[in-house]
């Protein structure tokens, strides 16, 4: 078997890729326009079935932001949950469980929030409805039928614009909790179609922030996939 063959951009590849990590504390700067529109521009050139491209994405700053936001902890202290996508937590197999507990460890412990204090937890999902203090959010819709195959290439389209604001230095970090309040986004942002499948909060990272410094570990290539030959 030959050994592993370097392109120009494999090096390039890992260090983006690799480097593309979920910021929970964030600098209240902008980000510039131009910055944004050339991201989300990258962004569309993600891959979808038959170029269908069936997502709907609404970005949110300033006031609408603000506005956004207070609604949203609002929609929380209500208990008005509107989730387009069912959630369960008997979806995750037992292996999945125990790498969402171990990540569930690490997070709180660098924010110094023992297992049982709910308070504190609760306190830390109210900060993240503010989009954990970033300028801006965008969240993402799929369009159509908004059915499990179309929700895939939308899928498809936040790893790569991910992956495009990480390119610009650009932070960023995808949240499934914003989507549980879906009626509250679409009634403070007009939308009338398509289901919300995921938020994204993004700007820059406050680098002296302990959360930021959490790191998440991979399961072993051989635990995930198989080469037939």
């Amino acid at each position: 078997m030959s050994g592993m063959v370097s392109t120009e951009l494999s090096g390039c590849a890992e260090k983006l890729i690799r480097g593309r990590h979920a910021t929970r504390a964030f600098r209240p700067e902008a980000v510039p326009e131009e910055t944004m529109r050339a991201i989300f521009s990258l962004a569309g050139a993600a891959p979808s079935s038959s170029n269908t491209q069936p997502w709907q994405v609404e970005v949110v700053s300033g006031a609408t932001r603000d506005r956004l936001a207070d609604a949203l902890q609002k929609a929380q202290a209500e208990r008005r949950t509107s989730a387009d996508f069912p959630y369960s937590e008997g979806m995750y197999s037992e292996d999945h469980r125990a790498r969402k507990a171990a990540f569930g460890a690490e997070l709180y412990g660098a924010l110094g929030i023992s297992r049982g204090d709910h308070t504190a937890r609760a306190a830390c999902n109210s900060q993240s409805l503010r989009f954990y203090g970033a300028p801006h959010a965008a969240f993402l819709f799929v369009n159509g039928d908004g059915g499990p195959r179309l929700a895939a290439d939308v899928g498809a389209y936040m790893q790569t614009l991910l992956l495009a604001m990480t390119a610009y230095g650009v932070d960023s970090c995808p949240q499934g909790l914003l989507s549980f309040y879906a009626d509250t986004v679409r009634a403070e942002l007009g939308v009338t179609g398509g289901r919300l499948l995921v938020g994204i909060s993004f700007g820059y990272a406050d680098e002296t922030a302990a959360v930021n410094r959490v790191t998440t570990e991979r399961a072993a290539l051989e635990s995930t996939t198989t080469f037939h030959v």
